[in-house]
């Protein structure tokens, strides 16, 4: 396996809008910025074993924050909607108890 492709998916994006879009078949990833379709598309299937339908990536902008009386900035990061063909899925360990 190569190992840029292992680099490639940083993890999962856990929000309240990737959740929905698990509902339709879409998965969200944080990926590296530097990251093109073809590469999330080849890590995703080598990792998880489907079938990858399509992929849409964007540049995330960092947010301004105020830290006391200083300014600062979040890193800007990409993410990766990735949709699986149908009857695929991803088994994020949704639901799991410790």
């Amino acid at each position: 396996m190569n190992g840029r492709l292992m680099q490639v998916i940083q993890g999962p994006v856990v929000s309240e809008k990737s959740t929905m879009a698990g509902e339709v078949g879409q998965y969200v990833f944080k990926v590296l910025p530097d990251a093109s379709k073809a590469e999330v598309k080849a890590a995703i299937e080598q990792l998880f074993e489907v079938r990858v339908e399509a992929v849409r990536t964007l540049r995330q902008q960092g947010k301004n924050k105020r830290f006391g009386r200083q300014f600062g900035r979040r890193n800007h990061w990409k993410k990766a909607y990735v949709s699986l063909a149908p009857g695929e899925s991803i088994d994020m360990g949704e639901g799991e108890q410790l």
